[in-house]
């Protein structure tokens, strides 16, 4: 990892931070219901001084844009971009069920993900992700919400991580994905490889462009690649 970043997450019931600082990385994951505004800049801070450094030797801000809690993720970036604003950082955005992908292919390995995180309203929120040649996630289409009964792809297998599926057992069932219990909620630290790849190929915004992605489109997937 070559950026100085702070990764910030605040989209689903866990409020999660790393900082990762002349080599060193520093992490904190909890899960807090309703508590992310009032804990978020204490940790920040908390961060910064476990690592000695301040906001301004940093490369740049890395900030969880959803999908998840529609207040959970304005939450997020707008503390994201308070915090490049006041100390001239780049920002740059990285989705909730990416970072839970990438976590999955850097502990276990997999080299196929399906993320799934409860939408609430009876939908989850999809995305399928494949392991390139360095290791990363990629995602092979748009993040999507759908009703779990209409998920029709063939994810027999599969890599599957996320709230979704423990919501939904019975589709997890029907789908047979392999379901993986200890990854449900998106942790900042792997947003931080993430970043730092979106960082070395510029793909940055100013505080003012930063935006949350919420998903919430009604299109649905029958086929993924290589599986046609």
């Amino acid at each position: 990892m070559k950026h100085n970043l702070l990764a910030i997450d605040a989209s689903t019931e866990a409020l999660s931070l790393a900082l990762h600082f002349s080599g060193n990385t520093f992490t904190h994951f909890e899960e807090c219901p309703q508590q992310h505004s009032q804990k978020i800049l204490p940790l920040v801070e908390s961060l910064l001084n476990q690592a000695n450094c301040t906001l301004k030797e940093l490369d740049g801000i890395v900030y969880g844009r959803g999908p998840g809690s529609f207040t959970g993720v304005r939450i997020g970036v707008s503390v994201a971009q308070g915090l490049a604003y006041s100390a001239n950082l780049a920002l740059c955005g990285i989705s909730t069920l990416h970072a839970m992908a990438q976590q999955a292919i850097t502990t276990h390995n997999f080299s196929e993900v399906i993320s799934a995180i409860d939408a609430r309203m009876g939908e989850v929120y999809l995305g399928h992700f494949t392991k390139d040649s360095q290791g990363y996630a990629v995602a092979t289409r748009d993040e999507i919400v759908i009703k779990p009964e209409l998920i029709e792809a063939d994810f027999t297998g599969i890599a599957a991580v996320g709230t979704g599926w423990q919501s939904y057992t019975d589709t997890a069932q029907r789908l047979a994905v392999n379901v993986i219990e200890s990854i449900t909620l998106p942790s900042a630290e792997f947003m931080l490889a993430l970043g730092d790849e979106a960082f070395a190929r510029g793909e940055t915004v100013a505080p003012q462009d930063a935006q949350p992605h919420y998903v919430r489109d009604t299109v649905t997937w029958k086929k993924l690649p290589g599986r046609e």
